[in-house]
């Protein structure tokens, strides 16, 4: 699924794509195109990404292919989606402890809606750390 969302190829397009969006959240799913994970997130995102347009826009970055931000986020899991807005990251808080990235696949597309709104209201009021409307901190108990 993720021939259906713009790709980003060089570290210089990473920064250029967070640089020049003014108005909206930028959305970055690091990973590798042929894992299982980032093709799951993939869906969703492919799946909302007409839905939140208008106050974001979505990127996939292949880490095989741009290294460059590996060590500086961390991204080590199989897929991390990070949130940028006005050349600011912003963290949000789910609840897992890990504030900068979601790494799991969410299945759910009005879930991640609701995460994309809640870090595009608190990110326009100048937030760095947002609240997640759910808690995921219990995801792995049941």
């Amino acid at each position: 699924m993720s021939y259906l969302l713009p790709h980003l190829h060089s570290g210089w397009a990473v920064d250029q794509a967070i640089l020049a969006e003014e108005a909206r959240v930028v959305i970055i799913r690091f990973g590798h195109d042929w894992d299982d994970t980032c093709m799951q997130m993939d869906e969703v995102l492919a799946a909302v990404a007409e839905k939140i347009k208008n106050y974001a826009v979505i990127y996939v970055v292949d880490i095989t292919e741009v290294p460059d931000f590996t060590t500086m986020y961390e991204l080590y899991d199989p897929c991390t989606v990070m949130f940028f807005f006005r050349n600011k990251h912003i963290m949000i808080d789910l609840g897992t402890g890990n504030n900068n990235k979601i790494n799991w696949a969410l299945k759910n597309k009005q879930e991640f809606i609701d995460i994309v709104e809640t870090v595009y209201r608190g990110a326009r009021k100048g937030r760095g750390l947002v609240i997640s409307p759910k808690d995921y901190s219990t995801k792995y108990r049941y």
